[in-house]
């Protein structure tokens, strides 16, 4: 109940096709379980006009009067039936198909109110998996089961009142046998949700693994891991089966031991009903509609163990899409509004940060930078120098100490303006599936077309858009795999300079370019980023000799800074960095 009630406020908002769904639901049931009953009725009437044609009762014969007026009832009672059958289809499909499109709206929008920490935590691929498996099982199951659980619990509901008007004998007895199929059905529920649980689990594992040995396809097939891999998915793959197994077959079983109960309710409903028509008590007919009201109970019990699977499994599913809702935003509290843009003055006071609680990364971490300054990060990886950045971004927030732009805190800022001062270049690449046009105009989605191509020039990848066939609107596919790495990364620093930012962060920016693009791409830097704070992450100190200032970090600290000719002169440790890379 806890599970569903997690879904009501999605449902609630559409309650009133929901209702008047149910409402029409229950004319459609009241109308079905009338139908043994009207048989009855006729079945009765023409057993007591033979039984006086045979005794030779005056006046005796069929009275097709009124088995006419009987059938008619019967025909209006079909069409309300089926009327209402499918105005209660249409009106709870509608509601949950609404349902299950806001539950996705909330789920996306959700991801982009969650903290960066939240995904490094978690495998994209078992997030993929409840954006999609799960909240699809939902639907499936509201959609295919609610109906069926709705009717079958209603039919077991006015069968049951349709009984004791018939004989309350015979309905008690039935009304004892049957709370053993509920006692049944709730112990076999009880065994087999925790696999349920755990196959949702596996299974979201298992999408992760796929997803993220697939992306790296290449790699798997240069180093000959195909064996490794394959003996991880059958270790995860067994698992699998094992719980699926167990969930399946527990949850599988209550179809039997339901039917075992009905045939021992029908039987006893048989021989007790015969006793009573030859002692007279009861009407031939109304035993045929007594019988037919024993399967129609029967029906439902079996309709709500065929379900039972789809709805544990349901469970599960809303349990997973949940955990996501129910995880913490990212801050968005501010005291203060970024009224115009920032001059890029960049201080940190006193930092200390770890990722988890028992080890510290960074520690009473102080420096300054100056509005306009190009400031390059060197050292070992580890050294701290990507988490500068995130904490400058506010990815991740410090424990200690504080980060100050212009001399505000960053924490007191708006997070939205204060990320549309930045303009960032990754040494992972990301562009989505469109045009290269359209890729570039994600920094600035006002930029005109004028606009794009000059940032294109200024970053030397305008001439290689050019000769492709369609120019800036060709057609970047899904994994980008269609352009070279080099010219991928090329994009990404036009997009990052078409959004004119204050800061520029650039971490690895040259990783994938070759040497003579790689003097192009420092020449159109030098100029672009005049009058912008720049921070510059390299290990390819060759792109970082013209910086304004080098800090080189070890541990978590700045353990050296200065220019390039000031940090060689010290002959300390990044001399030895530099000279490594040309040793021979």
């Amino acid at each position: 109940m806890d599970t569903l009630m997690k879904v009501w406020p999605y449902l609630k908002t559409y309650r009133k096709q929901f209702y008047l769904g149910i409402f029409l639901q229950i004319l459609s049931v009241i109308a079905s379980v009338v139908e043994p009953f009207m048989f009855g009725l006729i079945l009765t009437e023409l057993a007591s006009n033979v039984a006086d044609m045979i005794q030779g009762a005056a006046g005796a014969g069929i009275n097709y009067e009124r088995i006419l007026s009987l059938l008619v009832i019967y025909f209006i009672r079909g069409i309300i039936f089926h009327t209402s059958t499918f105005g209660a289809n249409f009106f709870i499909t509608e509601s949950i198909q609404y349902m299950t499109y806001d539950l996705r709206q909330d789920l996306i929008k959700k991801i982009n109110r969650l903290p960066v920490a939240y995904f490094d935590s978690h495998q994209i691929g078992n997030i993929l998996n409840r954006l999609t498996s799960d909240v699809e099982s939902i639907s499936n199951a509201f959609q295919q089961s609610l109906l069926q659980i709705l009717n079958a619990v209603l039919t077991i509901f006015f069968v049951f009142i349709m009984m004791f008007a018939i004989d309350w004998r015979m309905a008690i007895l039935v009304s004892m046998i049957v709370p053993l199929s509920g006692l049944a059905a709730r112990y076999i529920i009880y065994k087999s949700q925790p696999y349920f649980r755990q196959q949702a689990d596996v299974l979201g594992e298992l999408n992760g693994f796929v997803q993220e040995n697939f992306s790296g396809f290449e790699v798997l097939k240069l180093y000959n891991q195909e064996k490794r891999v394959y003996e991880e998915f059958t270790g995860i793959t067994d698992e699998l089966y094992d719980v699926g197994f167990k969930a399946s077959f527990i949850s599988g079983n209550m179809r039997t031991v339901l039917a075992f109960i009905t045939n021992i309710s029908y039987i006893l409903v048989a021989a007790l009903g015969g006793f009573f028509v030859l002692q007279g008590q009861l009407s031939i007919g109304n035993l045929q509609a007594f019988t037919q009201y024993t399967w129609q109970i029967a029906n439902p019990m079996q309709i709500i163990s065929q379900v039972t699977g789809l709805i544990q499994s349901a469970f599960a599913a809303i349990n997973r899409v949940f955990e996501i809702l129910d995880e913490e935003d990212e801050d968005q509290s501010y005291s203060l509004e970024l009224d115009q843009a920032i001059t890029g003055q960049v201080s940190f006071e006193n930092v200390s940060f770890s990722y988890q609680a028992d080890q510290t990364l960074v520690e009473n971490f102080d420096v300054n930078v100056e509005a306009g300054e190009m400031i390059a990060i060197v050292g070992p990886t580890g050294a701290g120098k990507t988490t500068m950045i995130n904490l400058l971004m506010r990815f991740y927030d410090v424990n200690e100490g504080r980060i100050t732009v212009d001399g505000k805190d960053i924490r007191d800022l708006n997070r939205q303006q204060y990320h549309s001062q930045f303009g960032m270049v990754l040494q992972d690449t990301w562009l989505f599936e469109g045009t290269i046009r359209e890729n570039l105009r994600f920094g600035n989605l006002e930029a005109e077309d004028a606009e794009i191509e000059e940032a294109a020039r200024a970053t030397n990848v305008h001439d290689y858009i050019m000769s492709l066939p369609q120019g800036y609107d060709s057609v970047i596919d899904q994994e980008s795999s269609n352009i070279s790495a080099g010219q991928k990364q090329l994009l990404t620093i036009a997009r990052a300079l078409l959004a004119d930012p204050q800061i520029l962060l650039l971490d690895e920016a040259t990783s994938s370019v070759d040497t003579r693009m790689e003097r192009l791409i420092q020449e159109a830097m030098d100029e672009l980023i005049e009058g912008r704070t720049s921070f510059v992450i390299a290990h390819r100190l060759s792109t970082i000799q013209n910086a304004d200032r080098i800090l080189v970090m070890r541990d978590g600290q700045i353990i050296e800074q200065g220019s390039h000719d000031e940090l060689m002169a010290a002959t300390g440790f990044y001399n030895e960095l530099y000279n490594s890379q040309f040793d021979q």
